[in-house]
């Protein structure tokens, strides 16, 4: 072996050492903020891991609750309707028979 293809096999050697080191440095820092996320939630510190869930359950159930607010305020006011009619029912009637029928003729 000569010097020179000793020289080769070196360069050759390191350069496959630093493909595998800059991809472990790679993992290294993807893997380093899971790891303190998950310490951060194992601590009881930090937010549910489901929060955006949460936060679109929250907005469903307000949405349904202006959706039963309105539907409320609607049958309230048609049953408003309904009680004056039924007041006014009698009132009708009542008036039609004290009124005179026109095509009965008075007594005289």
């Amino acid at each position: 072996m000569s010097r020179a293809s000793l020289q080769a096999d070196l360069a050759n050697a390191q350069a496959r050492a630093v493909r595998p080191s800059a991809r472990i440095q790679q993992l290294e820092r993807r893997l380093s903020p899971e790891l303190g996320e998950q310490a951060w939630r194992e601590s009881g510190l930090g937010a549910p891991t489901d929060i955006e869930e949460l936060q679109r359950t929250i907005t469903q159930l307000e949405q349904r609750d202006v959706e039963l607010t309105e539907a409320l305020d609607e049958s309230q006011a048609d049953l408003a309707a309904a009680r004056e009619a039924n007041r006014e029912l009698p009132r009708t009637l009542n008036q039609r028979r004290e009124q005179p029928d026109p095509g009965r003729a008075r007594p005289q």
